[in-house]
Parts: structure tokens; sequence; C-alpha cells
């Protein structure tokens, strides 16, 4: 059965890695993996369980005679719900924060970003469309934030050529953005929540890194760019069915929305509890001040139905399932002691150096998937001592890492694949144009990471 398990994770993996070519979508096969592990571990549950929880099912027993039945309720209830739980706050917590931008895009309240970036000059729209989702995707789900960017982008420039230079940039801030907050990227979450890392010192040491592995990049790419874009300024988004709020009004949503986010890491350390209550929390207050600004429209029956991108509905949904399914995958690895094995092997062989880990982490993460390496790789250790304890360094390696090296590739990130599909863009293309530039900019991160390790 170990064998069977393991062999469904590489098969799995491989599919993940190969989703562009077959068409297979890597979410399906995330919630494959999950629900088929499951199903094989609790057939021979009795084997794993007198394995790793042999005393604990011995107390839940209490003299009662051992059969299949009640091994089944022993890991449904003290095995199965745990990862359940687990993968279910990362879930919420994409609900929540997807929820509050649906909410605040639906109002306009993002309308101030193509004020902004309105320009001609491809610095300028280069510069301040990369920082508005560097900053965003540190505060909201990144994919989402590069999603709805690269939505705002493809109606400004009008050049294919010229639009799939600013969109690698856009995934590429989304990606660093993302990384250095607890709440910017799923993994995050994760180490977060399991305690690996604390909100502010996770910040404070891969805020540097991650600026490197975006600005380096980024100078590069507007070195491709005409001096002047190619761009067509529409009128604003009609609104007029779906929301009539003023310029302040909409100040007051944003500041709710993103300043209660910002709240988030100060809620978890006063109560202790999970993230995605905070976030739900957030948008339950955001969902009553905009039902409050907007109850004219609701009382004359006058506001229509919003709608988000289809692109970004989608994505959303994809994303969350995506998670869920490798979570639960994770979860019978660790209970049938496969991926206690595998740790083991890998920490061997690269003779314990978790830089090297690290970076051969983020080359795998390009070609499988940023969120299935990573988890992978933080699933591997417990958190413990060393590098490997509260804070340890291995888990900012790993988070720095799996996040720019999926950028390495646009089949890395789900962000990467949504810009392929927006723009019909070739792998080899983006290969050919981008690869060297934004593994210049991982290199340099790192080191950044390395030197601050040392003096700070």
């Amino acid at each position: 059965m170990v064998l069977i398990i393991v062999f469904m994770l590489v098969f799995g993996y491989l599919l993940i890695a190969t989703g562009h070519l077959t068409g297979v979508n890597k979410a399906a096969i995330a919630m494959f993996i999950g629900t088929i592990g499951w199903i094989v571990y609790v057939c021979w549950g009795a084997d794993f369980v007198m394995k790793l929880h042999a005393q604990e099912y011995l107390e839940f027993l209490n003299g009662r005679e051992a059969t299949s039945e009640t091994v089944k309720y022993y890991i449904y209830d003290n095995v199965f719900l745990k990862y359940v739980g687990k993968a279910a706050a990362i879930v919420m917590f994409l609900v929540a924060t997807m929820s509050i931008i649906e909410i605040l895009n639906n109002n306009g309240c993002f309308d101030f970003i193509r004020e902004w970036i309105r320009t001609r000059n491809s610095k300028r729209l280069l510069w301040t469309i990369t920082l508005a989702t560097f900053i965003l995707s540190a505060n909201l789900d990144n994919l989402t934030t590069a999603t709805m960017m690269l939505v705002v982008m493809h109606d400004i420039v009008k050049n294919r050529m010229q639009r799939m230079l600013v969109g690698s940039a856009i995934v590429l801030a989304a990606n660093a953005g993302g990384c250095f907050t607890v709440i910017g990227d799923p993994l995050g979450l994760i180490l977060w929540g399991d305690e690996a890392v604390t909100a502010t010192h996770f910040s404070g040491y891969l805020f540097l890194p991650a600026m490197a592995a975006w600005v380096i990049p980024t100078i590069l790419i507007n070195r491709q760019l005409p001096d002047r874009l190619d761009t067509e300024w529409g009128a604003a988004p009609y609104r007029g069915n779906d929301t009539r709020l003023n310029r302040w009004q909409r100040v007051v949503m944003l500041f709710v929305g993103i300043g209660g986010l910002w709240f988030i890491p100060t809620f978890r350390n006063i109560t202790k509890l999970s993230p995605f209550l905070g976030a739900l929390c957030v948008l339950s207050v955001l969902w009553v001040v905009n039902e409050a600004f907007n109850r004219k429209l609701m009382q004359a029956d006058q506001m229509a139905q919003s709608r988000v991108p289809r692109a970004l509905q989608y994505g959303a949904i994809q994303q969350m399932l995506f998670v869920m399914g490798i979570m639960l995958g994770m979860g019978v690895l660790t209970e049938s002691g496969v991926l206690g094995d595998i740790a083991q092997w890998c920490f061997a062989f690269f003779q314990g150096n978790v830089w090297a880990m690290g970076f051969s982490s983020g080359l795998l993460s390009s070609v499988i998937d940023t969120f299935t390496v990573s988890v992978t790789n933080v699933s591997f250790f417990p958190v413990g001592e060393g590098v490997f304890a509260t804070n340890g360094i291995y888990w900012l390696i790993i988070a720095f890492s799996t996040a720019i090296g999926g950028s390495l590739l646009s089949v890395g990130s789900t962000s990467g694949i949504a810009l392929m599909q927006m723009e019909h863009m070739r792998l080899g293309w983006y290969f050919k144009n981008l690869t060297w530039k934004v593994m210049l900019g991982f290199v340099i991160g790192l080191v950044v990471l390395y030197l601050e390790m040392l003096f700070l």
C-alpha cells in the first residue's frame, strides 16, 4: 500500500507538471490524489494506525474489541478530520479574501489604480502597475490580485508583445509580493498556522529578498519595452446599476477591506484563533458597510447582480479545490510514514544544506507547481530545533524559493498559466525572454536573505 501511495504521488505530480500539455486541470488531479489517497489509507488503516498511533488507538478502544469498523471510526475522528481542518482553514481564508476583493471591485474601489497608472510612458506604467500588484498581493490573495491586474492591463495595452512583457512583470510582482507576508500566500498561512513562523519575523526577513526578486527582473523587462506603449484609455466602467458611491465612500470601503486584513496578525496574537476567522470578521464588516452605502439602490430594487470577471471567478474556485486536494494528499503521505522517509532521504542527499534544498525546490516549483512543492517541503519536517525551529531559516528559504522559483517558467504558478491563456503565450517565448531575468532576481534575493541571516 505504501508503494501504491508513492506511485499515486509521483503520477499526480507528473500530471500537474504536464497539465499545460495534456489539458488536464491540476485542481482535478489534486482532488483525485487527496480523495483516493485517503480511501487507500482507510482500506488498510489498521496497519498504518498500529505503526504510528498504536497507543492512542488502544486508548480509543478502551477495552473494546478491535475491528475494521473501530479502526475506521478512529481514523475519521482522530486522523482525517485534523487534516480536513487545516485545509478548510486555508480555503476559508481564500474565500474571505476573494469575497473582499469582489465587493471592493464591484464598488469601483480599485478604479483608483486605473487613474494612477494612466500614462503612455512605458516606465511609469510598468512600475506603477507592478508596484500596485506587489502591495495588494501582500495583503490579498496573490492569484486574485494578479488576475485582476492582468484584466486591467489587457484592457489598456493594445500591443500583444507589450502585453506579454507587462503581464509577466505583473505575475512576478504578485508572486514576490505574496511571499513576504503570512496572509499573501497560502503557504504563509500554513507556516503561520503551524507556528513555524511569526508574522513580524516572516515579513521582516523576506521583504528585502522579495523586493530584489521583483525589482531586478522588472528593470530588465523595462529595457525591452519601447518608450511609448500602444495604449487605449477608455471610459471608466459604468457602475450606475451596481453602485453610486462617491470617492470618499470608496476610500472608506478600501480602508475597511485592506486595513482590516492588516489587523489579522494582531487578531491572531490576541485570540490565538485561526486567521480565517479574522478574515471572515473583516468580510462581515465590509459587507455591512457595502449595504449601508448602497441602501438606496437596494431599497429601490435597482441594484444589478454584480459579477467579477469570469476568469477570476473560475480561477478562484480552481485554486480553492487545488489547495484542498494537495493538503489532503500531504496528510495521507504523512500518516502513512512515506513523507518522513522521503524527508530523511532528501536531507541526507543534500547533506543537511537547507540552502541547496531551497534552491532545488525553487527550480522544481517552476516545473510542477509552486504550492505543491512548497507544501511538500514544509510537510517534510515538524517544527523543532535549529533550522526547523519557530522562525527557523528553513521555513523562510522554502517560502521565498518556491514563490519566486514558480515564476521561472510560466507554468509554475496559477497566475502564470492565467497569463498564458489570456495572451496565448507560448512557454518557449517565456523561457527565452523572461526565465534568465527571473533567475537573476531569484539568486540575488537568496543572497540578500543569506546576508540578513549573517548580520541581523
